[in-house]
């Protein structure tokens, strides 16, 4: 049966979303398309981040919950590679190509250069200070 004459499937929609929210941050997109490379130690990816080694393991936890990487120790180092994500990362960086550059691109290698350009000239954020984050806090309520 096509995917048109599919019912929906509610608990298949919940899980695919719940993949595009761990994926929707700079920082997890960037971790996983490292990781769909190669295998590396959580404090390799926080260098590629340019981000303290617990942000990094937060971010790994979120992608991990998703079941899109999966660690494995090694003595006292944790390693993390990621599940089959390439063909989600290239979809990505496929879609976030302008619609004119969409319509003549439909090959997997015309993705593949788009994601790659999308992580390389990503960007390394900085790590976020306390102050950076009190400065958004919600005001408190009278309450």
């Amino acid at each position: 049966m096509d995917a048109q004459g599919q019912s929906w499937d509610a608990a298949a929609a919940d899980r695919a979303v719940a993949v595009l929210k761990a994926v929707a941050d700079p920082s997890r997109y960037r971790l996983l398309w490292a990781l769909s490379q190669q295998e590396l130690p959580v404090s390799a990816l926080a260098e590629l981040l340019g981000a303290h080694v617990a942000a990094t393991s937060q971010h790994l936890a979120k992608l991990r919950a998703a079941g899109l990487v999966v660690p494995r120790r090694e003595g006292t180092r944790i390693y993390y590679r990621a599940t089959d994500v390439r063909g989600l990362l290239e979809e990505a960086a496929l879609a976030a190509r302008p619609a004119a550059e969409r319509a003549g691109a439909g090959t997997a290698d015309a993705a593949e250069a788009g994601a790659e350009a999308a992580v390389e000239h990503a960007p390394a954020r900085a790590p976020r200070t306390r102050a950076g984050r009190a400065g958004r806090r919600r005001p408190a309520t009278g309450h």
